[in-house]
């Protein structure tokens, strides 16, 4: 993840290009964001109301006032000064004339979109002490649905703000403030419910998401990713099949398997897809000792919204050693694949490998390399498991293994063209040095890597927990 930056970052016309016909547009009639404009939200070129523009998550823009023929004479009409420090991970929407964005210590800003004017600023009074390196304070963006706008807050609340006053209306605590969960990424919006997942598995928590009611802020369920301890009652029967592809004390330790990022709906198959987190600690040998897929970890979950039954699920990294994550970008789209129009869910997670999957059934359709990797070879499409490598399971002798903890794609937003049906990914080529530490002993609240290598992995220094809220 990237290190904090002193630089105040700027927001500009060049960042607010795709916004400009929607402006306009919405200065002529207002729109109401409810559960038909959301679905509809890819059918409307003048809108950017969610995360990523629609429920496919693809990030493209029909708009065509801005081309390559003029371009060139694009120049700044404002800027916004926005007082953050350090970098900068959110997506602005754009409602009714006005955008809104996140700072990092999950500050939130509403901005009148022809002047730059401030209308106002959310701060949720998160501890501004220093952060270690991998507890970024970034945040990367807001939900809007009916009047508010919906936050995933540092220390783990989630928050309803009134989108015109920027007056807090409900928040609630979604993880235990004692345990070392933390919120970076943007809440989603799906049939009145609101849902927002965590990080926090490289400190060694259990992962999970969960939905609450939009308009009361009530929880309406809560889906684990990985089980829990065995000798009690499993919170459903995806949890109690998990646990069997898991060996010796690994609730002790957490397990890992948090959804920090991406999540996508299909409304015409009321499917709603999750990716899940690594390991935690990263080493399979430590948490589960004797081996197993660990399931959930690295995987993408299809469950319904309205209860969290898990339909299908994929796992892309089974018995993840590597901090090879799932949730990066998910693509919903159709394509014309041999023949026939699939359904598909597409995903360039951190292993270095661009799936396809048939994203009714789960069944995958294309796995392939999408750079530079020698944990694995191929995939087996008769399995779809991957085919390691001698170096993937690495011992006490460090070696190098592409991609690193890093990742060839992260946290960094991907987006397709349906007109050419190209996808585009902001990749990277890092390797990492991987050796598990003879010494590495679970500390809770500490960095859980039980990694020897170099590099800022360094034998689990004591990082603390998740920041504090400072008292209103």
């Amino acid at each position: 993840m990237p290190q904090l930056s002193k630089n105040r970052a700027r927001f500009s016309l060049a960042l607010l290009a795709l916004l400009a016909a929607a402006i306009a547009a919405s200065a002529e009639k207002p729109k109401t964001v409810d559960d038909a404009a959301l679905v509809q939200a890819a059918k409307s070129a003048d809108s950017w109301i969610m995360h990523g523009r629609d429920y496919s998550e693809t990030r493209y823009s029909p708009l065509k006032q801005i081309n390559a023929s003029n371009v060139s004479r694009l120049g700044l009409a404002w800027s916004y000064e926005n007082g953050s420090q350090g970098v900068l991970e959110s997506t602005p929407i754009e409602v009714n004339g006005v955008i809104y964005g996140t700072n990092t210590w999950s500050v939130v800003f509403a901005l009148d979109a022809r002047t730059g004017k401030q209308l106002w600023k959310w701060d949720p009074d998160v501890s501004r002490n220093p952060a270690p390196i991998m507890l970024t304070p970034a945040n990367r963006g807001v939900a809007y649905y009916e009047g508010k706008l919906y936050m995933g807050v540092l220390d783990g609340r989630l928050a309803a703000i009134d989108a015109q006053t920027g007056k807090t209306v409900w928040e609630v605590q979604t993880t235990n403030p004692k345990e070392p969960y933390s919120i970076s990424g943007a809440p989603r919006m799906v049939k009145g419910k609101v849902f927002i997942g965590n990080a926090g598995a490289d400190f060694g928590v259990r992962g999970y998401f969960t939905a609450y009611d939009a308009e009361t802020g009530k929880q309406a369920y809560r889906f684990y990713t990985v089980p829990g301890d065995p000798s009690k009652p499993f919170e459903n029967p995806a949890l109690e099949q998990a646990a069997k592809t898991w060996k010796g004390e690994w609730w002790k330790m957490g397990g890992g398997g948090t959804v920090w990022d991406a999540f996508a709906y299909d409304p015409q198959a009321d499917l709603m897809y999750v990716g899940t987190g690594n390991g935690g600690p990263w080493n399979r040998d430590v948490r589960s000792p004797g081996g197993g897929d660990n399931l959930y970890l690295s995987s993408i979950l299809a469950v319904r919204p309205d209860t969290g039954q898990l339909v299908w699920y994929y796992q892309e990294t089974p018995g993840d050693s590597w901090d090879y994550t799932a949730v990066q970008d998910m693509i919903l789209a159709d394509l014309n694949i041999g023949g026939k129009q699939r359904k598909v869910l597409m995903q360039a997670p951190k292993n270095g490998i661009f799936y396809v999957l048939d994203r009714i059934t789960g069944e995958l359709i294309s796995a392939e390399p999408y750079s530079r990797i020698n944990w694995a070879t191929d995939v087996d499409m008769k399995t779809g498991r991957p085919i390691e490598t001698a170096l993937a399971r690495y011992g006490t002798k460090q070696v190098m293994i592409r991609p690193g903890a890093g990742g060839a794609h992260n946290w960094h937003p991907m987006s397709f063209n349906p007109n050419t049906g190209l996808v585009y990914i902001p990749g990277q080529f890092g390797g990492w040095p991987y050796a598990a530490d003879p010494n590495y002993k679970y500390e809770e609240g500490k960095w859980a890597s039980a990694n020897a290598g170099s590099g800022f992995g360094l034998r689990s220094p004591p990082f603390p927990m998740s920041p504090p809220r400072v008292p209103r």
